[in-house]
Order: C-alpha cells, then sequence, then structure tokens
C-alpha cells in the first residue's frame, strides 16, 4: 500500500534537510557552524519562564477555553492596540500550538478544493505546503530583488481569478528580510479578496516599524505568535486574528484537533506581552549588529545584495557569481566548509541563485561561519 497522493506532493523543507545532514557531521565529530535555521540564540526571557514556572506550581495545568485564555487574547488585543491602534475583540482569537497550526485552520475554514491562494516567490517554504495539504492550489506570483523583494499589485491582478480565496503576506518577511511599505500594504488591502498575513517577525525591525494589514482592512486573518519576538520557539505558542463571522468554524475544528493549546505556556504567553519588552528590545539591539557585520561581510566575499533586509533576522544573499544551483552550493558549502546554509530554491523558483543567511546565532559563530566561508571561496573560485 503506497503513502497517499496528497503525502507525495509535500514537498521537502530543504532547510531541515540541510540541518539534519550537519547534524550527521556533528555526528562524525565535525564541528559545524549553524546559519542554516531562523531558531533565536537567546534563552527565553526569564519573566517569561518564572511565569510558567507559576502556573505549573499553582496547578493551572488543565484544559483551557478552545480559543484560549481570556486573560491571554486580552492582552494580545492591548498589544495591538498599542502597536497599531487597532481595536480588536477577545473573540476574534484562537490561540494555537504554534503559528503553523493557526494557518492550516485558517486555510481549511477558506478553501474547497481546486481554491487558489497567491504566495510570493521566494516566500516561507512551508506556505505552499500548507496549501498543498487544505487541498488547495498555490499561486507563486514573483518578487523581485530590485523591488526590494515587494510584491507588484499589478502582478497579483494579473493572476487573481474566480477561484482566488486568498493572497499570503509576510512582513517582516522569510527569506528576504523585507518590511512591506505602508502603502504597498494598502494597495495590496484593496483587492477583492482575503488576505493572510503572517505576522510572526513583528518586533523584529531595523529602523522603520513594520504594519500590521489589520490597520488597513478587517478582511484579514493575522497570524502571530511568540516564537521569534520572544525567543520562544520550542514553547509552541501562537494564535490567528479572524474575521468574526469565521471564528466559530475555526473554533470547532480547533476543538477536535487540538482542543487547546497548553495551560501553563499560555499563562507565560500573558506575561511574555506585559513584561518582556526591555528583553525584545535587546535581543532586537543585538540582532541589528549582527545584520549590520554579516550584510558587509557577505558584501566582501562577492554576494549580491541589493535589498538590505529591515527585519526578521535573514539574509537573501545572490550567489549566482559562484553557483546558480543553490541546493548543490549549500550542501557543498555543508561538506567541505562546515558551515550550514540554505539554499534558495527552497523558497520557489524565484529564489534559485541566493543562499539564505541567518543571524539568529552569536556574532563569535557568524564570524567563524564566514571566515569558514571565504575559505571555501578561495579553494573554489567561480
Amino acid at each position: 500500500m503506497q503513502a497517499s497522493q496528497l503525502s507525495q506532493c509535500i514537498k521537502p523543507f530543504l532547510a531541515m534537510d540541510v540541518l539534519e545532514s550537519a547534524q550527521r557531521l556533528e555526528c562524525q565529530g565535525h564541528d559545524i557552524v549553524h546559519l542554516e535555521i531562523g531558531e533565536p540564540d537567546f534563552d527565553t526571557p526569564a519573566c517569561i519562564k518564572e511565569a510558567a514556572l507559576r502556573a505549573l506550581q499553582d496547578g493551572r495545568t488543565h484544559y483551557t477555553h478552545s480559543l484560549g485564555l481570556l486573560e491571554l487574547r486580552e492582552a494580545i488585543c492591548e498589544d495591538y492596540r498599542q502597536r497599531y491602534g487597532v481595536h480588536l475583540h477577545p473573540d476574534q482569537i484562537l490561540v494555537t500550538s504554534g503559528t503553523s497550526p493557526a494557518i492550516l485552520l485558517c486555510l481549511a475554514v477558506l478553501l474547497e478544493p481546486g481554491h487558489s491562494v497567491i504566495v510570493s516567490d521566494p516566500a516561507y517554504a512551508c506556505y505552499a505546503n500548507f496549501i498543498t495539504f487544505a487541498r488547495g492550489r498555490p499561486v507563486p506570483v514573483p518578487v523581485h530583488e530590485e523591488d526590494g523583494f515587494q510584491y507588484r499589485v499589478q502582478d497579483i491582478r494579473k493572476v487573481l481569478s474566480s477561484e482566488t480565496r486568498a493572497v499570503m503576506i509576510n512582513s517582516p518577511a522569510n527569506p528576504t528580510g523585507t518590511l512591506l511599505s505602508a502603502e504597498r500594504m494598502r494597495q495590496l488591502s484593496e483587492l477583492e479578496t482575503y488576505i493572510l498575513s503572517d505576522e510572526i517577525y513583528h518586533g523584529l525591525e531595523y529602523g522603520e516599524k513594520a504594519h500590521s494589514i489589520l490597520e488597513f482592512t478587517d478582511k484579514a486573518f493575522v497570524f502571530n505568535g511568540f516564537s521569534k519576538r520572544y525567543a520562544m520557539t520550542g514553547w509552541r505558542l501562537g494564535y490567528v486574528i479572524t474575521p468574526k463571522h469565521f471564528i466559530r468554524d475555526i473554533q470547532k475544528m480547533a476543538q477536535n484537533l487540538f482542543i487547546c493549546a497548553p495551560a501553563m505556556n499560555q499563562w507565560a504567553g500573558i506575561a511574555a506581552l506585559k513584561e518582556a519588552e526591555a528583553d525584545v528590545a535587546a535581543m532586537v539591539k543585538t540582532y541589528d549588529q549582527r545584520r549590520q557585520y554579516m550584510i558587509e561581510r557577505l558584501k566582501q566575499l562577492g554576494f549580491g545584495i541589493k535589498s538590505e533586509p529591515r527585519g526578521a533576522f535573514y539574509i537573501l544573499a545572490n550567489c549566482r557569481r559562484f553557483n546558480a544551483d543553490s541546493l548543490k552550493l549549500a550542501f557543498d558549502i555543508l561538506e567541505k566548509a562546515h558551515l550550514g546554509v540554505t539554499p534558495g530554491i527552497d523558497f520557489g523558483q524565484n529564489g534559485e541563485g541566493y543562499l539564505r543567511f541567518s543571524y539568529a546565532n552569536s556574532m563569535e559563530n557568524i564570524a567563524l561561519g564566514l571566515d569558514r566561508l571565504e575559505t571555501y571561496l578561495s579553494r573554489h573560485p567561480n
């Protein structure tokens, strides 16, 4: 008996393939510098851990409301009011075990088989797989380095059809670090379709602040969480903000599939929103120092960076000077330089010819990794 056609349609997540190959080399005794994975190297702030411990000690370990703790949903509403001037109701919010389940639930409520969702190319590798899993069809729209990897709304309009149910946006973006301008977001909000806005990297900006799509329209689903801003990847805590008339259908699916997010982690999320801003500011300052260092070093090594990232913790660097086959180049660098980087092809066809570097690692490790890359390039010229 073969695996289902659906499971066979899901493409591998190449960043994880690189990581797992790197781990294999580490098991053989090799020292690997990891610049392939987007995971903060910081520890979760103490105030968050203390809140989780208090919840555990106080016996707050039972099921919560399927939408999530009311106190957490109210804190999320207040966070969006303070940051963006957006007024929400707690019953528009569903708390989930990470942001990925939230995306899957919303795609399930929006899509019938064959319906389409527009995604940028390049984009986070899993978006297309999420859409496929929900029996939908991802429609890529190329975004370009010379345009700062910003959506061109006229290009989206060319592929809009009666089957289009939504446009996926991600600002700040993975893998490009792009921050969508307010004007570009306003134009997107005027499209006659829903917007799916992944705002997981909000709070990690360098200069201009990110805008929420909810500043421009309420015809949107917003995904956010605690993994990136608060260094809580392993806590698996996220949420979705939905148009009011969809919440009950999404809630019913969540009740059946997930019941609720872990209770003590939700109490930790409240502490994150209310108490951890100083910790976040310190992390952002450090990320920015690493960002500037990595951009300069990569340019010195001959990589093309026309559009400098202004958010998240990634740089998508043009590597065509060395090898246009990003998958081959990434694995060659791993094997010979013991440096993990992500091939651009992981993020779509328009990502080919690029490598993604993550600066969610210490300055010491970033410097060591780029030194290894410099040695590799000197020994393997184009």
